[in-house]
């Protein structure tokens, strides 16, 4: 094997069935090998907060080496991994295929999954993940939750922080009263039959934060597609999993994968496109599910029918063209690429996207913003989150555009609340989008 790994990196299944896969001796004795690998190369310093804390217990100890590390000091390192997958996707040059076989990200969650067996993980932040539930039971009072979960709120927030570990000032996502599913029953979008895509069929995943948080991401991506003569149905069997696999719970994850896999299978068959409006919930179905799953046949036919919204839209454009009818959006945009985008190797669809748009006056960051799902709301994580993200966030402010975007709903917000806390004249946008919502708006959808 050539030192660098420059061919193309693949993901081995992951062993979760396996005893051993949870043997405590067994997992310690391969972190100390990563960790010896990664203690030697140190490109991943800059990437998030894991590593520079792996570096500081190897230069702190002892012999300022591995072998004077305490195995109980690994846990803060795990605790600051987002699963956003760059190191693997991006710095590491022993990867497989390469003989080193290095899978950070993956060696984490094995860490989750045994700490989840041994009821390690805290009630609060396992409550946090049951987004369907959440969802279900706050929509009847949405207006209640949100006023309850507004930052400005201190009267309730501090108590939400004793009960649930999540940090009083951490922006958090908003309920709506009327899911996706619900609207898009009632709300069918005609299809323009004059447009060159014609005769695309495709699913819409809901994914929970669309279909609970903020329904005008599906609604925005469905007109699009209506006006590019693209039929729509939005589906939502049940949420990805994402939430669950961060702690590790991976008979969960499996389970779900299995289940909604079986059920869209017979429409995966018939033709038609499952398109998710999420990145984080697209990396589940194109590759995380296949790896908790390998045998599974429904779950690998919908990784391979599944693409995320932007790339969908922008194989439109390569293939047919786009309908007419796009102008310029005033004031430009600063977009920010997800890393769970940049995790699928897809390229940057987003960027993509948003070029479509004529005149289009783009800044573009590709890099961390710090949020990692729920983990940058935590009050343990919530400073480091914005110390991470704080060069996206100065970025931004300096950018100085009237539209905030991410194809990660979630990252877009935190990077909005974190240029509230660096220096820039330029007003800081009230509100971020989705790339599709954007799009839309060119339209005048």
């Amino acid at each position: 094997m050539a030192e660098g790994s420059l061919e193309a990196p693949i993901r081995h299944p992951i062993a979760w069935q396996d005893p051993g896969f949870y043997d405590e001796a067994a997992l310690d004795e391969e972190m100390r090998r990563i960790f010896d690998i990664c203690h030697g190369c140190r490109r991943c310093f800059n990437l998030c907060d894991s590593f520079p804390r792996l570096f500081d217990l190897i230069d702190e100890s002892e012999s300022g080496e591995l072998d004077t590390v305490a195995s109980a000091d690994f846990k803060p390192v795990v605790d600051a991994c987002t699963l956003c997958d760059m190191c693997f996707l991006t710095k590491c040059p022993y990867v497989p295929p390469h003989e080193f076989n290095l899978d950070f990200p993956h060696l984490m969650l094995r860490y989750r999954a045994v700490e989840l067996k041994k009821g390690l993980i805290p009630r609060g932040e396992r409550e946090l993940t049951e987004t369907d539930r959440n969802g279900s039971l706050a929509r009847p009072v949405a207006g209640l939750c949100n006023w309850a979960t507004d930052n400005a709120n201190r009267l309730t927030r501090p108590l939400i922080e004793k009960a649930l570990g999540v940090h009083r000032d951490a922006e958090l996502p908003k309920y709506h009263a009327r899911p996706l599913t619900l609207q898009a029953r009632s709300e069918v979008p005609e299809v323009n039959r004059a447009a060159p895509a014609f005769g695309r069929r495709a699913l819409l995943y809901a994914t929970c934060f669309s279909n609970y948080n903020d329904p005008d991401i599906g609604i925005a991506a469905r007109k699009v597609l209506a006006h590019n003569g693209v039929e729509t149905e939005v589906v939502y069997p049940s949420c990805c999993g994402m939430p669950q696999m961060e702690h590790g719970d991976l008979a969960r994850v499996a389970e779900t994968a299995a289940k909604v896999a079986a059920e869209l299978r017979p429409r995966v068959d018939e033709g038609w496109t499952v398109i998710g409006l999420v990145p984080s919930c697209v990396l589940m179905l194109k590759f995380e599910w296949p790896l908790l799953c390998p045998d599974d046949e429904n779950v690998r036919a919908l990784s391979a029918a599944t693409r995320d919204i932007d790339e969908y839209v922008v194989g439109i454009a390569r293939k047919e063209g786009l309908a007419a009818g796009l102008g310029p959006l005033d004031g430009g945009v600063t977009l920010h690429i997800a890393c769970h985008a940049r995790a699928q190797n897809i390229g940057q669809k987003s960027t993509e996207l948003l070029k479509l748009i004529p005149e289009a006056d783009l800044k573009v960051i590709e890099r961390c913003s710090g949020h990692g799902g729920s983990w940058g709301v935590m009050k343990d994580n919530f400073e480091v989150a914005l110390k991470v993200g704080k060069p996206v966030a100065r970025q931004a402010r300096q950018a100085g555009k009237a539209y905030l975007a991410s194809g990660c709903p979630l990252a877009a917000d935190h990077i909005r609340q974190g240029m509230e806390r660096v220096d820039g004249e330029a007003a800081i946008p009230a509100v971020t989008h989705h790339p599709i919502e954007l799009l839309a708006r060119a339209y005048g959808l």
